[in-house]
C-alpha cells in the first residue's frame, strides 16, 4: 500500500476532515464519477481519488520512485501534473487558490503565479474567514505541513511544468487536454478585489 492510499484511508476514517476537504478546499473522495476514459498522452491510466463541485477530477498515476504523482484535470478541458505525491498535491490544495493561480498565470510566468496568489490570498480568506484554522486542522490530522502560499506558488510552478510530455491528460478519442497554465494575469472584469 503506498502512502497516498494510507492518506486516502485516513480521509475515510477522519469524517471532519472528509467534510473540510470537500467543503473548503473542493477535495471530495466521494466524488469519483468524472474521468472515465481519461489517460495520460503515454496511455497510461489515471486512478480516480476525488472529484470537485465545478466537475474537475483528481487523479493518482503509476507509481515512480515509490510515490504516485497527483494529476488533475479540468471539467473545462485543462489537465497536468498537480504534484509528485499526495501529500505534496493536498498541501496545495489547502494552502493555495492553486486553479485560479494557474489560470491567472500569463501562460506559465511564476512572478505572475506569485502576484495572482497574493491577491487570491486576501480574497480567500475575505469569503471564509476561518479558512487558515481548517487548513491548519487538516494538516494536523493528515500529518501535512502548513508551507507557505510563496513556496506552494513555486512547488506547483514546478509541477504543472513538467505536465509535457509525461503528464498530458488525454480523452477517450484521444484529444490532449490544454496546459494547466492560463494566459491571463489579472481578472478581466475589474481587476483584482
Amino acid at each position: 500500500m503506498s502512502s497516498s492510499d494510507d492518506l486516502l484511508d485516513l480521509i475515510r476514517a477522519t469524517p471532519e476532515i472528509d467534510l473540510l476537504l470537500r467543503s473548503s478546499f473542493g477535495f471530495d473522495i466521494d466524488r469519483k464519477y468524472y474521468g472515465e476514459g481519461l489517460r495520460l498522452a503515454s496511455g497510461l491510466p489515471l486512478e480516480v481519488i476525488a472529484g470537485e463541485s465545478a466537475g474537475g477530477a483528481y487523479f493518482l498515476c503509476a507509481e515512480q520512485n515509490g510515490r504516485r504523482p497527483v494529476v488533475y484535470a479540468s471539467s473545462e478541458g485543462e489537465g497536468g501534473l498537480l504534484a509528485d505525491d499526495l501529500a505534496d498535491a493536498l498541501e496545495i490544495i489547502i494552502g493555495l487558490e492553486w486553479r485560479d493561480c494557474l489560470t491567472f498565470s500569463g501562460g506559465g510566468d511564476v512572478e505572475a503565479m506569485q502576484i495572482s496568489a497574493q491577491h487570491l490570498e486576501r480574497s480567500r480568506g475575505k469569503y471564509n474567514p476561518d479558512i487558515d484554522n481548517e487548513a491548519a486542522q487538516v494538516a494536523a490530522a493528515l500529518s501535512l505541513r502548513v508551507v507557505p502560499v510563496g513556496d506552494l506558488v513555486i512547488r506547483l510552478h514546478a509541477a504543472a511544468s513538467k505536465t509535457e510530455p509525461d503528464y498530458v491528460v488525454t480523452a477517450d478519442d484521444g484529444e490532449a487536454f490544454d496546459s494547466p497554465f492560463g494566459e491571463l494575469v489579472e481578472p478581466r472584469h475589474g481587476g483584482w478585489s
